[in-house]
C-alpha cells in the first residue's frame, strides 16, 4: 500500500520515548501535536515520552494525540517517526521501508547504525545536515547553543579538585589569575561557549581557520578575548598551556578532524580538562571516546576528558523546547507533502536526506563510512 500522503489522507506521526542512557528529551511537545492535529494529521505518542521534562500523557491527549503503551506500537502504526537521538539498534529493527525517520543521526561516526538503517529500508532525514539558504544549520543550531553554553559549566565543574581537575576557579579572584580557556571553533557552539567563559571572567582564546569568523568574534567580544588562526603550531602551543579546552569543531555531515593529538594531551598539565562537543561526530581530540551522563569523564595522562555524546540531554526541558521550535516547520512539511515533496520544495531540507531504501544518500557520510553513495533524484 502506498504511504498515506500519496493517498490524500491523514498522515500518522509517531513520537516514541527516547531510550539512550539519561536521555529525557522528546521529539514533539503538545504544542507541536496541536499544530499537526489542526492540519488534519494523527499523532501517536508513547506513554511517558515527555515525563522526563514534566510533560504528562494527559497534556498530549489534550493536544490531540493518541497515547500508546510502548515503542513497538508507535513504530508499527506511524508513517513518520520523529525522535531526538539516533535510533538505537533495537529501534532500527522496528523501522521499515516506506517509513520516514526524522531525528539526529550523526552517521559519519556510527557505521553500525548506518548499516542497520540501510537494512531497514527506512527514509532517514538527519536534523544535523539540513541547511538554511545562508548555509547555516537551523536544526543543529539550538543544540549547539545549548552544548556550547553547557561546555563551560561542565568544564568548570571538572576543573574542581574533587572531580579530578587542577583545582582552578574559572574566573579566578582578585590577585589570582583566572583559568586559561581555549575554544577550538568559532561557530555556534564555540561562540556560545565564549559568551559563558567571558561572563565567568576566564582568560579566553578562540581558534578558527576562518579569518572572517575571527574578525566577527573580535568585533563581538573586543578585548575580552584573544583570537588565533588555526594551525597545528597554534593549536599545540595553546592547548598545552590551557586549563580548559573546548572542542567545538564541525564539518557538516562528516567526521570531526582530530585537532588535538595524543602527544599534545601528554604535554598538558595534569588536572587540565578537555570537553569535546564534537564527540557526536567522532570527536576532535585523538584521545576522545564517547561517554554518558552516568559516567561523563575519564582521564588520559592525568587530563580529564568530558565526552558525553548527548550533552544537551542534561538540560532536557530547555533543549526540547529549543529543538522542537526549530523542527516543527519541517515536521509539518513532511506530513503535508511527504518526504519527496517536502525535499523537492527546499534544497536545504534535501541536504538532510542520509539514508533511503537501503542506500546512503549523503556524500560526506558515505565517504567517511567507506560505504557506497547513491544520490536520490527529487
Amino acid at each position: 500500500m502506498p504511504p498515506a500522503w500519496l493517498q490524500g489522507v491523514q498522515v500518522k506521526v509517531g513520537c516514541p520515548k527516547e531510550i539512550k542512557v539519561h536521555e529525557y528529551r522528546v521529539g514533539l511537545v503538545p504544542a507541536g501535536v496541536r499544530e499537526l492535529a489542526a492540519a488534519g494529521h494523527q499523532v501517536v505518542v508513547q506513554a511517558g515520552a515527555g515525563a522526563g521534562i514534566g510533560i504528562g500523557d494527559d497534556a498530549y491527549r489534550a493536544a490531540g494525540a493518541t497515547v500508546v503503551p510502548d515503542a513497538k506500537t508507535v513504530f508499527a502504526e506511524s508513517d513518520m517517526v520523529v525522535k531526538v537521538k539516533e535510533p538505537q539498534l533495537p529501534e532500527c529493527a522496528m523501522l521499515r521501508r516506506g517509513q520516514i525517520l526524522f531525528t539526529y543521526l550523526h552517521l559519519a561516526a556510527d557505521k553500525d547504525q548506518a548499516q542497520a538503517l540501510a537494512k531497514s529500508g527506512v527514509t532517514a532525514i538527519a536534523y544535523e545536515t539540513v541547511t538554511a539558504p545562508d548555509r547555516s544549520l537551523p536544526l543543529l543550531t539550538p543544540m549547539s547553543e545549548v552544548a556550547g553554553r553547557m561546555s563551560i559549566q561542565v568544564g568548570a565543574t571538572a576543573l574542581q579538585k574533587a572531580n579530578g581537575g587542577f583545582g582552578v576557579l574559572l574566573g579566578g579572584v582578585p590577585g589570582v589569575a583566572p583559568a586559561r580557556v581555549v575554544i577550538l571553533g568559532g561557530g555556534v557552539a564555540g561562540t556560545n561557549a565564549t559568551q559563558m567563559a567571558v561572563g565567568l571572567g576566564a582568560q579566553v582564546t578562540v581558534v578558527d581557520r576562518s579569518l572572517k569568523r575571527l574578525r566577527e568574534l573580535d568585533v563581538q567580544f573586543g578585548s575580552q578575548i584573544e583570537t588565533a588562526y588555526s594551525t597545528t603550531e597554534a593549536v599545540e602551543r595553546l592547548v598545552i598551556q590551557a586549563d580548559l579546552v573546548i572542542g567545538a569543531v564541525l564539518v557538516t555531515g562528516a567526521a570531526a578532524p582530530k585537532l588535538v593529538t595524543r602527544a599534545m594531551v601528554g604535554r598538558m598539565e595534569k588536572g587540565a580538562v578537555l570537553v569535546d562537543i564534537s564527540i557526536d561526530q567522532g570527536g576532535c581530540f585523538e584521545t576522545s571516546r564517547p561517554t554518558t551522563h552516568a559516567e561523563p569523564t575519564y582521564q588520559v595522562d592525568g587530563v580529564v576528558h568530558y565526552c558525553v555524546t548527548n550533552m544537551p540531554g542534561a538540560v532536557p526541558r530547555t533543549s526540547t523546547f529549543a529543538l522542537t521550535n526549530a523542527t516543527l516547520p519541517y515536521v509539518r512539511s513532511l506530513a503535508d507533502h511527504g518526504w519527496r515533496g517536502a525535499l523537492a520544495r527546499d534544497p536545504g531540507f534535501a541536504a538532510g536526506l542520509n539514508v533511503h531504501e537501503g542506500a546512503i544518500t549523503h556524500e560526506a557520510v558515505a565517504r567517511d563510512l567507506g560505504m557506497d553513495y547513491r544520490p536520490v533524484a527529487l
